[in-house]
């Protein structure tokens, strides 16, 4: 099974879209949306979009294991630098009187945000004259290394433990597709993949999982979830699809194309709402199987710690599992 692609930019729709004047399902106070026609995109069909590998895509927050300062492994988390307030403004009122992002002109030096030293662009930004250059929606997609010491970032360093050298990863069962496991993974071999954190304190917890006193995160790689009967890539089927069968309660699809390229399509695209109740993720039994020798120095709640307890343990669904004594 060949590993599927990073994400290190936004992924295009798989529909041509357009943009409407009714206010966003995904984002508040945004006085219109951007919705998918019933026109596949053109560079779809390019990259063979019908013969692509379909995976669920989860809403979490992005992640990113690369090298940094020597360190053969180190996790990112994903930063995109994005415009100030008032170059926004302008964008925004382009969009809306032009109904496309196209053809707007930045001012590179000074219509962005400032961002940490640390910070890298993604790979495949484009760059004009020392500068990276923003993509079409306004963003320069990039990384900054977690920092074990800062607060904000305690829940991307609670499923990683350098000690041991290894991250807390859900993913299919290696002989039952059916079957999630999490599973301690060497960081090694994590190198240049891109993970999604979810969990107990990111993005609302769309998946319901852990509690306030004993939080519950893990990292899952990209195109890892496959989805076994994907719809064609049709606008009514897709439609149907999310609406009516089980495996259709997720947040949307990605396609991987055997040329690396990624198309994407997200339940708002087609005017249905994000997060729903008993997700498909919510539906599969997972096993536990993470069997760590413990940092001396963790505390009481650390994840690697509370997840050796367990291991071995099979739950009906990743919400089931909860760890108060």
């Amino acid at each position: 099974m060949r590993r599927l692609g990073s994400v290190q930019q936004k992924i295009p729709c798989v529909f041509l879209t357009e943009v409407r004047n009714e206010p966003s399902r995904k984002r508040d106070c945004q006085q219109f949306q951007v919705v998918a026609t019933e026109n596949v995109n053109p560079a779809a069909l390019e990259s063979d979009i019908h013969c692509a590998v379909a995976t669920e895509k989860i809403d979490g927050t992005c992640c990113y294991v690369t090298t940094y300062k020597g360190i053969i492994w180190f996790m990112f988390f994903r930063l995109d630098r994005k415009p100030t307030k008032q170059a926004d403004k302008r964008f925004k009122k382009y969009q809306y009187s032009q109904k496309t992002c196209k053809g707007f002109v930045w001012n590179v030096d000074k219509d962005f945000r400032e961002v940490p030293e640390s910070w890298i662009a993604a790979h495949r930004v484009q760059h004009e004259n020392g500068h990276s250059v923003p993509d079409e929606h306004g963003h320069i997609p990039g990384w900054v290394p977690v920092d074990h010491t800062n607060k904000q970032y305690c829940w991307h360093a609670s499923v990683v433990n350098y000690y041991s050298g290894v991250a807390l990863v859900l993913k299919t069962h290696g002989e039952d597709e059916g079957l999630l496991e999490i599973v301690s993974i060497p960081l090694i071999d994590l190198m240049e993949q891109t993970l999604e954190l979810i969990g107990t304190n990111v993005n609302g917890n769309p998946y319901g999982l852990g509690s306030k006193k004993y939080p519950v995160h893990v990292l899952v790689p990209h195109g890892v979830l496959r989805i076994r009967n994907p719809p064609p890539v049709d606008f009514q089927q897709l439609y149907s699809w999310f609406q009516e069968c089980q495996e259709g309660r997720v947040e949307g699809i990605v396609w991987h194309c055997d040329d690396v390229v990624m198309m994407g399509i997200h339940r708002h695209h087609l005017g249905l709402k994000w997060p729903v109740g008993d997700s498909f993720l919510n539906t599969r039994p997972v096993l536990v199987h993470v069997d760590e020798k413990p940092d001396p120095d963790a505390s009481e709640k650390d994840l690697f710690k509370s997840f050796s307890s367990i291991n071995g343990k099979l739950f009906s669904c990743i919400q089931d599992i909860q760890f108060e004594a």
